[in-house]
């Protein structure tokens, strides 16, 4: 059997970490959080990670900024990892303009749990 796969997850809100830990816990998904892009830089640094869901809004550093960062990283492992934006999308982004962001997918808030483990095994099986 494979070692499961870690999740990196930045989301300044306990509510969302804790049912997205719940939820990739049924399919043997480990998950780190960090509370703001900064913190999922400094994870990023000691860890390594399958894939990150990004919330687009976070105190200090937001999600575009840390991916942006994340996408710039000499190490291919870290700079080339599947992101996934979650948000409220109060730009309003398209899922072109996501990708032109660096990021790989984009899950809506409210959250649909069905939808996030769909999209979190898309891109790790």
């Amino acid at each position: 059997m494979s070692d499961p796969k870690k999740i990196l997850v930045g989301e300044d809100s306990s509510i969302i970490i804790n049912l997205t830990k719940n939820v990739l816990a049924f399919e043997n998904y480990q998950m780190k959080a960090a509370r703001n892009g900064q913190q999922v830089l400094d994870l990023l640094e000691k860890e390594n990670f399958d894939l990150i869901l990004m919330d687009i809004s976070m105190p200090v550093m937001d999600g575009v900024e840390c991916t942006k960062q994340i996408r710039n990283l000499s190490d291919p492992s870290k700079s080339k990892l599947p992101i996934i934006a979650i948000s409220g999308n109060i730009k309003n982004y398209t899922p072109e303009e996501f990708r032109k962001l660096g990021f790989d997918d984009f899950i809506q808030k409210p959250l649909d749990y069905d939808k996030v483990l769909a999209t979190v095994k898309k891109f790790l099986s």
